[in-house]
């Protein structure tokens, strides 16, 4: 095969990814993740790497100093290879790891968290409090939320167009149920420690979402798996368009947007971008997904009452 073709073989899906997280980030991630291979490296450790690279990026965003800042892109950009490799390389050797799963979603909070930082640090002489305001509001709201829903939303159209096979669409139900059954003793407790934080991130996601939640319980109770391929085509039609979106809300739109405010000298600008821009932008996405979700539960509903 290609180059390429090897790359796409280790994608979910091309409808989630777009041409630039294809070349730009997916495939130096799995050269990355080759050369991992031949070393004998561990996922977990290429994680690792990935966190304290991506972390100490933020170091270098607090000089107001484009050559400084610019070590910091390097950093960051290399972090994001890292953190494409870790998950080819686990499923090229079949090292797939609870740890390694806990460590990979830590990872991009642990560089943000060090990157808001180093902006509140830096602009505060100036802005004072504001800016430790703003920059809370945007990171921990804002970010936090539209990172979340542009992952839900990605899961589920996998699910509908593959099934289980190339979806992680956990349900909060599913999540808790696991996390009750788990004790705090040897052996368990940190599969416990993980689920206690993870199934409050699913139910945020659901929290955001509640047409699909109904059309989804509604699929479930009349198909199961065995959703029929026309319903399964329809949604993917449906779906489709808001991808471009999910992956703006995601990581390469905002970096991008924080490099650039690096460079012009106005750092700010990135915490009002994730505010005025993507914010709004969150909440077109989910305005027209929980859209066609009523418009398909309302269907299989008078499906139900014609039969």
């Amino acid at each position: 095969m290609s180059l390429k073709q090897q790359v796409l073989a280790t994608m979910k899906s091309e409808d989630t990814e777009g041409v630039f997280e294809l070349y730009v980030t997916r495939t130096p991630g799995y050269l990355w993740a080759l050369l991992f291979r031949q070393l004998h490296v561990h996922p977990i450790a290429v994680t690792l790497l990935s966190i304290v690279i991506g972390a100490a990026s933020g170091y270098f965003f607090y000089f107001d100093d484009v050559r400084m800042n610019l070590i910091g892109m390097g950093l960051l950009i290399w972090a994001n290879w890292y953190d494409c490799a870790d998950g080819q390389l686990a499923r090229m050797t079949n090292q797939r790891t609870l740890v390694g799963r806990l460590l990979d979603g830590l990872a991009g909070d642990i560089w943000f968290y060090c990157i808001y930082q180093a902006i509140v640090l830096r602009l505060q002489p100036q802005m004072g409090i504001w800016i430790w305001l703003l920059c809370a509001y945007a990171g921990f709201i804002c970010h936090g939320r539209q990172a979340a829903l542009a992952d839900y939303y990605k899961n589920i159209h996998l699910w509908f167009t593959f099934g289980n096979k190339r979806s992680e669409l956990d349900t909060y139900a599913q999540e808790n149920a696991r996390y009750q059954q788990l004790r705090w003793r040897r052996g368990e407790w940190f599969e416990k420690m993980y689920l206690f934080f993870y199934r409050s991130y699913t139910k945020g996601q659901e929290d955001q979402t509640p047409q699909f939640q109904r059309f989804y319980h509604k699929v479930r109770a009349i198909y199961g798996e065995a959703i029929p391929n026309d319903l399964r085509s329809r949604f993917r039609e449906k779906s489709l368009p808001l991808m471009p979106h999910a992956n703006i809300l995601t990581f390469d739109t905002r970096v991008g947007v924080l490099f650039l405010s690096l460079i012009v000298g106005y750092p700010i600008l990135f915490p009002l971008f994730e505010i005025i821009v993507l914010e709004p932008l969150r909440f077109y996405t989910r305005r027209r997904h929980e859209r066609f979700c009523l418009e398909f539960y309302n269907e299989l509903n008078a499906h139900e009452r014609e039969s």
